[in-house]
């Protein structure tokens, strides 16, 4: 399928023998997209958790480049979800914000700012498990300040002081985490629906925040709230977020 530099392939290592994911940056690109697409290679080299995608290696002897990753069976979890609404449970669901704040919790001691932290960009292994991929905007710092602009930003997963001030940390992919929360309780559901990324922005600003989709557990949705939390350092870190999850599941049948 395609992806936002190039395209993405299945293949087949040779030295190993296992089907792998490969990611091609267009020869066309600019060279700022090349620099953004060799950034997530350069990143997820260093990782290496269930809940992160991991990187196999980074071809550049010659164009395109390519960057080969595992192949994660299930595919982007929002197609997951909408294809499946009609059979995930309740658990299944919570397990899935579960593996997300692990994965989190995992950057985030990383000194890792994911940035575009969504349902588009998490990947479902076997047995649902949910692994966060599309490293194109992430940083490696404990603050990270934007100057250039707007330039596609996800309006409606980014926390309001990155929207207004440019201003990023892990609180701000904590905002983030909660509308991943709610786009899995809503099966692939829109964000904001029916409001236009200006309006949801507006409303959020004034107090706004949404309501729980049909079936949420109240202790998620109260999660996702404390996730929404309008000032940065009143919102949870990640380890407590996968503390709070991981014992809501274990209560779970």
């Amino acid at each position: 399928f395609q992806g936002n530099f190039g395209d993405v392939y299945k293949g087949r290592l040779r030295a190993t023998d296992e089907e792998v994911a490969v990611k091609t940056c267009r020869v066309t690109v600019a060279e700022e997209h090349k620099r953004k697409f060799l950034q997530e290679g350069r990143i997820l080299k260093q990782y290496d958790h269930p809940n992160i995608v991991k990187l196999i290696g980074i071809c550049v002897q010659k164009q395109p480049i390519m960057i080969v990753m595992e192949l994660v069976v299930g595919g982007a979890l929002l197609t997951y979800l909408r294809t499946n609404a009609s059979v995930v449970t309740t658990k299944q669901l919570v397990n899935m914000c579960r593996d997300a704040a692990a994965g989190m919790k995992y950057l985030e001691s990383k000194n890792c700012i994911h940035r575009d932290l969504a349902a588009r960009n998490c990947l479902v292994g076997q047995n649902n498990t949910v692994k966060i991929s599309d490293f194109g905007m992430s940083r490696e710092e404990e603050e990270y300040i934007v100057s250039d602009g707007m330039k596609q930003i996800p309006i409606k997963w980014t926390a309001p002081e990155a929207l207004n001030f440019g201003k990023y940390t892990t609180l701000c992919d904590v905002w983030s985490y909660g509308v991943l929360c709610w786009e899995i309780f809503a099966k692939g559901g829109v964000p904001y629906p029916g409001m236009s990324n200006s309006k949801a922005r507006e409303k959020i600003d004034a107090g706004y925040r949404m309501p729980a989709p049909d079936g949420t557990p109240e202790d998620m949705y109260r999660l996702m709230l404390r996730c929404w939390e309008y000032k940065a350092e009143n919102r949870p870190h990640f380890d407590q977020i996968h503390n709070i999850v991981d014992n809501f599941s274990s209560t779970l049948r």
